[in-house]
């Protein structure tokens, strides 16, 4: 029995999100159904985290056990082989690779980086769509990184959870956040060793009120300590969202 980890890419516009779910298509099982044809056997594979409806991967990391009998199989082969089932799905294992037998996706992850790309300006995006959120009105940048400081370190992130959200626990520890433009687009990165559902697309969204000039830093501070997801913004639409690097 070996215990592979599997690197993955993906766009998430057509899916219901990482996880299976009943009826409807998901990251998790093409990939689970690309194993089978592989090797005619039934196996679930563990990532090392969610993402919802719509949010891409460039990082995804995965891990599944496979009994191969006797026979050499290169972690080269096996990624060729999954992505030759995956067709023509949008789903690519970049990389495959024997791991610990103790490996773990999701609980020996140190810490995640998400990106979310804004398209700032007026005219409409074109190839970029799909993969970012247009926002047509001008956006202060320097404000909206200014205020996005509060939120390092250790807090109760309520008034960024989904309401579904099924965590124990809404305290999270956000080691970087950054936002910067380039261009006439505006570039939020955080990072920490695991986020709350929509977390991410929720603290972009009120932070964006920030850059309106709607919201000040104080309003967004008081909104952070209400711990009440009815005093937060928006959740941003996923389009712009990219779990980009996972780190062991």
């Amino acid at each position: 029995m070996t215990r592979w980890k599997l690197t993955i890419e993906y766009n998430g516009a057509p899916y219901c999100g990482w996880q299976r779910q009943d009826g409807q298509p998901s990251v998790q099982q093409h990939i689970e159904e690309a194993i089978t044809k592989f090797c005619q056997q039934d196996i679930r594979i563990h990532a090392a985290g969610r993402t919802d409806t719509g949010v891409h991967g460039r990082g995804q990391v995965a891990h599944f056990d496979l009994d191969y009998g006797t026979r050499p199989l290169r972690g080269f082969d096996l990624a060729k082989a999954l992505n030759a089932h995956l067709r023509p799905e949008p789903i690519a294992i970049i990389k495959a690779e024997e791991a610990h037998p103790e490996f773990h996706a999701r609980f020996d992850a140190k810490n995640k980086l998400y990106r979310y790309r804004i398209v700032n300006r007026t005219a409409p995006i074109t190839t970029d769509q799909g993969f970012a959120w247009h926002f047509w009105k001008n956006l202060d940048v320097p404000a909206m990184h200014d205020t996005a400081q509060i939120l390092i370190g250790t807090h109760d992130f309520t008034t960024f959870r989904d309401s579904d959200c099924q965590a124990k626990s809404p305290v999270r520890t956000l080691s970087r956040i950054e936002v910067k433009r380039a261009g006439d687009e505006v570039i939020m990165e955080c990072e920490a060793k695991s986020f709350l559902h929509h977390q991410v697309r929720n603290m972009i969204g009120t932070l964006v009120m920030v850059g309106e000039g709607k919201w000040s830093k104080d309003d967004f501070r008081a909104a952070l300590d209400a711990k009440d997801r009815t005093r937060g913004g928006i959740t941003a639409p996923p389009d712009g969202l990219t779990l980009v690097r996972i780190d062991y």
